[in-house]
């Protein structure tokens, strides 16, 4: 059923999207809330022109990640880290602490939730993450260095 939406709903789309959601999620669902309207011809005259300018702005959306994307490619975060006598951290590299990095070292803006880790980074060395960026999935080099004894 296409619909368009009158709210943000996360996972979804965002306000005035017109959207192909499954019947049943939308009789159930976005209808009965008032959250969507079912996108008659009426509904798209109506509201044409809410309808082209969130088209424009999620244009303007994948234009603005296309150029992070390509600002984050071939970039590496570094961090110090006390380690043990054996080599691991004492704290393990989180997505946050990553994400705050990158907005640190390279002005690079990244949600959390887009830093995919395979592992928790435990361990000095280098390691290589993903980040979401759109539609695409970007390598990202972590490397943990233990901090110098003084």
């Amino acid at each position: 059923m296409e619909i368009l939406l009158l709210e943000d709903i996360k996972g979804i789309g965002k306000k005035n999207d017109l959207l192909v959601v499954g019947d049943g999620y939308a009789l159930n669902c976005l209808l009965p809330k008032r959250a969507a309207l079912v996108a008659t011809p009426l509904v798209r005259k109506r509201y044409a022109d809410l309808i082209r300018r969130r088209a424009e702005e999620r244009e303007r959306e994948k234009a603005a990640e296309a150029g992070a994307a390509q600002a984050l490619q071939g970039k590496t975060v570094t961090f110090v880290r006390k380690v043990t006598k054996t080599g691991k951290l004492y704290a393990a590299i989180q997505e946050k602490l990553i994400a705050d990095a990158l907005k640190k070292e390279h002005s690079i803006t990244v949600e959390e939730s887009a830093i995919e880790i395979a592992e928790p980074i435990k361990v000095t060395g280098s390691h290589q993450v993903r980040v979401k960026m759109g539609e695409q999935m970007l390598p990202l080099t972590v490397i943990v260095e233990a901090e110098k004894a003084s």
